[in-house]
């Protein structure tokens, strides 16, 4: 019987420009939260100073970008901390649980500006215009100076992409507000103002919940996104001198930190070593980081389960 434990290692070289590249990030993104949670507040003060309920919801699109930025400074943060006798995985799943609580708030404010939308249909305030439109003016500017900063770290990093493309969607609202404060004053309709707000619900409630249904699947230990459970176990089947595989798990501690652990029953005289290293080949192009792997000459784990081709959480 044996066991093999393999984790992608780099270089001191590639470990130093690693940290380096870290510590831009952070500087990146530091700003970004600075300058997109300041205005966040000005919008949700200019909301209710302008009557604008376009901007209340903006600000709330804007709070999703606020809360993406800061779970992915605090990814960083946790890629720091070394794992303890307590917590063997170390921090990397508050990513998660900081990602469940900004969807429940999210769900919370989504309910708030829907229902301010139902009532204002009937009897709309005045909207300042001139002021809605000033607020929304400057928030565009923020997040395209927002954008100007993580673009330079969204090429090397999937969690400065993500963060990228939040202010990018949230440039698009600003946009939206724009577009709408220009309605109004040509028109005097006042109703532009809840169908936009309503409509920038719309767009981030979807958003909310892909976010919410993809923590509680990390936390339920679910096969991660892209990777195919029957597909890896048919190919580890498939490495000469496998008869079995069985005790299959493949979960995710955290967003894109992928593990596996399986037992493999081998032919009498097959080379461990190299079905060892084929089947930690095979979990590579799964996207698979860490994998552990048991052979076996007898079989040793539990009965081996049946598979249900949906896996949607």
């Amino acid at each position: 019987m044996a066991h093999d434990h393999s984790k992608g290692g780099a270089s001191a070289g590639r470990a130093g420009d690693a940290h380096s590249g870290r510590q831009a990030n952070e500087k990146r993104l530091l700003i970004a939260i600075g300058l997109t949670g300041t205005f966040m507040i000005a919008e949700i003060i200019g909301g209710f100073v302008f009557n604008s309920l376009a901007l209340l919801s903006d600000a709330a699109h804007m709070m999703t970008d606020v809360m993406a930025l800061i779970i992915a400074f605090i990814a960083i943060q946790i890629g720091k901390k070394a794992a303890d006798s307590k917590r063997t995985f170390g921090y990397r799943r508050f990513e998660v649980l900081a990602a469940v609580f900004n969807a429940i708030i999210l769900f919370a404010v989504a309910i708030y500006i829907l229902y301010e939308a139902y009532e204002r249909f009937s009897q709309p305030p005045e909207v300042q215009t001139g002021g809605m439109l000033i607020v929304a003016v400057l928030g565009l500017i923020v997040n395209l100076v927002s954008m100007r900063v993580l673009q330079g770290g969204s090429d090397e990093s999937l969690n400065m992409k993500g963060a990228y493309l939040e202010v990018l969607a949230d440039m698009l609202g600003s946009l939206g507000v724009i577009i709408a404060a220009i309605l109004i004053y040509v028109t005097k309709i006042p109703q532009i103002d809840p169908i936009l707000a309503v409509l920038i619900g719309f767009w981030v409630l979807p958003r909310t919940w892909k976010l919410l249904k993809e923590s509680f699947h990390v936390l339920l230990e679910g096969v991660p996104a892209g990777v195919d459970l029957q597909k890896v176990e048919s190919e580890l089947a498939a490495v000469a001198g496998v008869k079995d595989v069985h005790d299959l798990h493949i979960w995710s501690v955290t967003t894109g930190e992928n593990s596996l652990t399986a037992h493999l029953l081998v032919n009498p005289g097959a080379d461990e070593a190299l079905i060892l290293a084929r089947a930690h080949e095979i979990a590579a192009t799964f996207g698979i980081a860490h994998a552990t792997v048991q052979v076996e000459r007898t079989h040793v784990g539990i009965e081996k389960p049946t598979w249900s081709k949906d896996t949607d959480t």
